[in-house]
Order: C-alpha cells, then structure tokens, then sequence
C-alpha cells in the first residue's frame, strides 16, 4: 500500500494503482475517454490531466502514471496530486478544445445522445466556445457487419475498441491507420467482424463513432424503462439490462457483475431483442380433425388437454423442459406431474449423462466463472467455450493472457481464441490421460490449481456417463479436487439445466428419459422444449406444447398454450457455476399468453389435480420449502457430498467418436433467435465466412 495526498486529502491506495485510480479512490473525478478498467493503458486521450507536486511544470497524464512512480516530500512526506488547480483546468479546457476541432454537431441525430461521454465531459470540463474556425475533417463511413454501425467521422481515436477486440476477444479486427488528421480506426481488409464479443464495443466507445446497428434510430435513453435482470442465451447467466418501450423491448446492454460477466456480453444476448417480438404465440391454439392449428380460447385449449389426459395412467404421461425454462414452472409442472402419478419427467433434452443423485458437485462449474483466473493448467474436454459461453470464455483467455496458462483441448474445436495444445479428439485420448500416460497429464499434476472442464459434446452421447467418470478420474488423479480448490467443472449450454437438475426434474423410478418419452408416451407435455427430434413422435401420441414461439414443439403440438419469454416474467435460473439468479419483467407478453407457472396452475384444476399455490410468492414459499438453497439469490450453494472420486468409478463402454460441440450455429440455438432477423442475418454472414461482396 501507499500513502497519497488528493487534493489535500491523505488516501492509502494500492501502490500498482494509477493515479486516476488513486484520485477516484480519494472521491476526486478525473474525466476520461481512453482509459478502461478492464483495458491496457493508451495514455492518448489527454483528458486525464492533473498536477503532481515537485514534478515537471506541466500537467500529468493520471491513466499512465502509477502511484509508485510518484516522489515524496524532501522530508518524506506523501506526494502530492492536484486535480482541481488552474494549470489542471486550463489542460482540460486545451484538451477538450482540440477534440471538438473536427467532432461534427451530431447530437440531434446521433443515437449516443443522451449517454454520451463527450456531451457530459464537454459540459463539465470544457469551454463555451473555440478558436478554430477550418472545416471539419470527414471520414468515410466502415461496414464491420450487421451489428455495429460506424460513423466515423465522430471518432476521437481513443483505441478502447482496438484494445477491445485485441486483448478481450482475442483477434484483432480493428486497427488506426494513419498519421495525425489522416488518422482512422478501421477493419484490416473492411470486412465485417467475426468475434462473438463484437459489440460490447458499443458500450466502450465514448462518444458516437460504433453504434448499435439494429437499434439504430428507434428509440432515446429518456424514453425508455430500464429493467435490471437475467440473460438466458447461454448457461453463464449474465447481468443484463433490459431496456423497453411500452411493452416491446428496445435494446439489451451489460450490467458490471464481477463474478460473472464482468462487463461483456456475447452478442446473441445484445442482439437478441427482435426475436421477441416475431413469431410469438399470442393465443392458444388446437389441431382440429382436418390437421391443422386452429385459434381456440384457454378453455376450449384446456378442455383439449383434459380429453387426452383423462382416462390414462401415469405411465402414460411425461413432461420435458427446455432450454429457456425458469424454476418456478419446472417446479409446478413436477408437481403436476407427480400427482398424476406419472415419474417420466426430464431436464435433459439433449440427453446428457448428469444425476442430481451423484451430488451436486457433479453436474456444476465448481471453482466458479471467477475462479477460472486461478487455474493454473486447464484441460477442455468435448465443449467450444468460444460458442457455448462466449463471456466464460473471454475469461478463459484473460488468464491465459496473464499466466501464460498450459491449456490442452480434446476435440477439434477450431479457434478457441488463445493459444491451445490439441491432445487428440475423442475418449482414447481421454482415456490416456486417465491413465496418467499422456504428456499433458503431466502439466495438469503439475499445477497447484489444474482445472478440467467437460461440456455437453462429451456427455450428451451413448457413452456419456463412462466419459463423465473418466473425466472425473482425470481431476482425482491430478489433484484437481482438493480441501481448498475443486477444479472438476462442467460447463452448461442451457440456463435452465441446473435449475432442473437442482429441482430433480429427471425421470424417477421408473420413469422415462426424453428420447423414449417422445417416441413411447401417450400424452407428453412440452415446457419450452424445442430441441427435440419430434418427428420420431409415435402416431397417435398427443403433445401439449407451452412455450413462446411458432418454432420446433408448436410445429408438433397438439395444444399450444403461448407462455412468456424471459423478458416477461419473474423467474429463477441457476447457472452454469450453481449461482442463483432472478429474472424481472420488463414488458407483458402479447395478446392471451400467460406465464407458465400460471397457466400450469389454471390447467392443473381442469384436470382435477389443483396445484397448492394461486400466486407467486406462494409458489415460491413451496419452492424454498422444499429446496431451500433457491432463496440464496446471488450465491452459489455448496454441496461437499458429491464425491468426485466416486464418479469417477462409473464404468461404461466407450464409443469411437470424437467429441463434437453441441452448437452448430452460434446465432441460432434456441426459439428466441431464431425468430431473430438480425441473428439469422449474422448465421447466413457466418456460413460465408463473414466476407462482404463488394457492391
């Protein structure tokens, strides 16, 4: 630590810190635009200026000067800053002067207005008024892709952007060529960008150079509500921001949560918000006698699903939950479906091998999104972080970039965006390792902290539960699981997997699995559930689909009951970590739908099963009651009883197939997106490989 004086204020900061950190940290504003957290230091701005006292006569730049760079007084008193002196003041004001020669007078039409950092800084720290009279200097407009929109002329050149794509999302796509007014940020060939993570740049760039392309001119701060709640594009759980007007959702942004998202979020979860609106499922329909859907009232619906239900045996019946399925109604339908006395119910449409009998500890990402930054060697087994959990996997390459970390991947999964040892793709390779007999086994005993991640591409096989207990032989022996770190973490695909697996949701006692439960029930109900193969549905099988859009399961129903999407409703979700999280409403689902716990209750007493909760917070007192950890909202509850050693003397017979991610098209993954014109806009870019035909 050091000792510091602020403006006459005496702080004790960190000796690594800058000077900006340590004036912020004494309660002072320092303004910036090039300086971030999260960002290598640029120093290019020049608004950061203060005065350091008995150093040169000239004001400072506080983002590129560290407190341990300062001298103390010539009888060992703290150096002194000042941030609010005349010769600090007239620095801004020369600053801020020459930033604003050639920064067009855009505000009226710039989508920046209103929560822009120069309109606030030109307020707070500039001058009425300028010296320069020349034209203003142009600059011809970029096409990066179909999410971030430039103009550039409004750049300052604060490279956040560059620093971005270079060190965070790890490729770097943006560059400044130029020299003085011949200056620009541009892409190196002007073809549109291809990271996952592109456009948090939206966020970082401070004035109205990069802009959301799809949310271009539709809308202004002050208009809109804000909602702070959930992501539910991935399992990683992100802090959003949910931004509407009225009740149809205008934009999404990040929300700072350091032990998850930090401050990024992936595209698909930015980008998201016109696939809430199309194809949405407004009113229940029913297949008539001719085959096709038709518009019918709740109670015609429900009278329907009396029909097939009424006269059949528990064994009849099953229940599957999607991928975007909040607690709440998982818990409601479990309970319907338990006192219907059927026990075919399932969490798991893809059909991974995880037992919420195992522990806890089996199915979750143990050492935490947070922890990823302590390994010291990690081993990726059968998933693409890149693809499944883009934000988890900036995190993978932020340690990597610190640590220079030994990182060994089983499966061919292209560009992961760091630096990777590829140890063979499939369960030999696996099984190697096991055994101790593979050189990167060695880099894993090695480490104090070794880490070994298993995604759903090495679980979601024949072979899955024979995989999972390799794996975990692999942590065991490597001394990843021990007293103080447990480096055994599975990485999810969909928000609402450890929520059900934490509810039980999966078959009981003589109960079926998904697959059996499509091609061998009577009457199945769909939660939300549209990545199944439905076509393998027997003849004459009735299926109640309740979910929010015309996609997969509506297409199969029998019965659709249009439910909310997560925007819509107060929900529960567990992440990929066990952290668990809250959902707010920010907008009321359109024309009749309902959300599902609801029209789950109101079903329940049509067919004579009435569930014991009329509200919500009903419900959930039920929910904690049984399942208490769902209350800790934020924290991830800990379940020591899961042995790892344990799992990992499950046996099976392995297959021959190397491991293979689950998703195929990261824009395209569950109903919301692909009900999404901008997603399908940024797939069909994808499959071409981002190149932009020259028009």
């Amino acid at each position: 630590m050091a000792l510091i004086k602020v403006d006459g204020k005496e702080v004790e900061v960190p000796d690594h810190f800058t000077l900006l950190q340590a004036c912020e940290e004494a309660g002072a504003e320092i303004p910036r635009f090039c300086f971030h957290e999260r960002l290598s230091i640029a120093g290019n701005c020049r608004m950061c200026l203060v005065e350091v006292k008995g150093g040169p006569p000239k004001p400072a730049a506080s983002c590129a000067m560290g407190v341990r760079d300062l001298r103390p007084g010539p009888e060992g008193q703290p150096p002194e800053v000042f941030t609010n002196t005349p010769m600090v003041k007239k620095a801004r004001e020369g600053v801020m002067e020459f930033l604003l020669i050639n920064h067009p007078l855009d505000c009226p039409i710039c989508d920046q207005g209103g929560e822009c950092d120069l309109q606030d800084q030109a307020m707070a720290f500039g001058v009425d008024s300028s010296r320069y009279h020349e034209n203003k200097r142009a600059v011809e407009d970029k096409y990066i892709g179909p999410l971030v929109k430039t103009i550039m002329t409004r750049c300052i050149h604060c490279t956040r952007c560059v620093r971005f794509t270079t060190e965070v999302a790890g490729i770097s796509e943006l560059g400044l060529i130029g020299r003085g007014e011949d200056a620009e940020i541009t892409t190196y060939l002007e073809e549109a960008m291809t990271s996952e993570l592109q456009g948090n740049v939206i966020d970082l760039c401070p004035v109205g150079a990069l802009t959301s392309r799809p949310y271009a001119f539709q809308a202004r701060p002050w208009e809109l509500s804000k909602t702070e709640s959930i992501d539910v594009m991935d399992a990683v759980g992100s802090a959003i921001r949910v931004d509407a007007r009225g009740r149809e959702v205008m934009r999404i942004l990040p929300r700072v949560n350091d032990a998850v998202n930090e401050e990024w979020i992936s595209d698909k979860s930015r980008f998201i918000w016109d696939g809430l609106r199309t194809q949405r499922l407004d009113r229940p329909y029913v297949r008539g006698v001719d085959g096709k859907l038709k518009p019918a009232s709740w109670i015609e619906a429900f009278g329907a699903v009396w029909g097939a239900v009424s006269g059949k045996s528990g064994n009849q019946l099953g229940a599957i939950a999607g991928d975007l399925a909040g607690v709440e109604e998982m818990y409601a339908l479990k309970t319907l479906m338990a006192s219907l006395g059927s026990s075919s119910i399932d969490c798991r449409p893809d059909g991974a091998a995880l037992d919420p009998s195992l522990g806890r500890a089996s199915y979750i990402f143990n050492p935490t999104i947070e922890g990823i930054e302590q390994a010291d060697a990690i081993l990726i087994v059968g998933s693409n972080p890149r693809f499944e959990a883009s934000v988890l996997n900036a995190r993978i390459r932020k340690a990597w970039r610190a640590n220079d970390i030994p990182i060994g991947v089983i499966g061919d999964m292209g560009d992961l965006r760091y630096d990777y040892e590829m140890l063979g793709s499939g369960p030999e390779t696996l099984k190697e390792l096991a055994g101790g007999n593979h050189s990167f086994f060695k880099a894993l005993k090695k480490a104090k902290r070794p880490m070994v991640i298993v995604g759903q591409g090495a679980l979601a096989r024949g072979d899955g539960t024979a995989v999972l207990g390799l794996v975990a032989k692999v942590a065991d022996a490597a001394g990843a699981v021990t007293k103080d770190w447990n480096g055994f973490a599975v990485l999810h695909t969909a928000a609402a997997r450890v929520g059900g697996l934490d509810l039980g949701f999966v078959p009981g006692e003589g109960g079926l699995a998904a697959a059996d439960m499509v091609a061998g029930s009577d009457v199945l109900f769909l939660l939300g559930a549209d990545e199944l193969d439905l076509r393998k549905r027997k003849q004459g099988g009735f299926t109640v689909y309740i979910g929010t859009h015309g996609d997969v399961g509506a297409h199969h129903a029998d019965v659709i009951l249009p439910a909310s999407a997560y925007t819509e409703k107060f929900a529960t979700y567990v992440n990929t970590e066990g952290r668990v999280q809250m959902t707010n409403r920010a907008g009321f689902a359109p024309g009749e739908a309902k959300e599902d716990w609801a029209i789950l209750r109101a079903l329940s007493e049509v067919l004579g099963h009435k569930l014991p909760f009329d509200s919500l917070p009903q419900l959930r007192a039920a929910l904690y009651a049984d399942h208490p950890h769902f209350a800790e909202i934020g924290e991830v509850a800990r379940d020591e009883s899961a042995d790892i050693a344990a799992i990992a003397e499950k046996g099976g017979r392995l297959g021959k197939s190397a491991f293979a991610s689950p998703v195929k098209d990261f824009y395209l993954t569950n109903p919301i997106a692909r009900a999404s014109a901008v997603m399908a806009e940024c797939s069909s870019l994808a499959r071409k490989g981002f190149k932009q035909a020259a028009e």
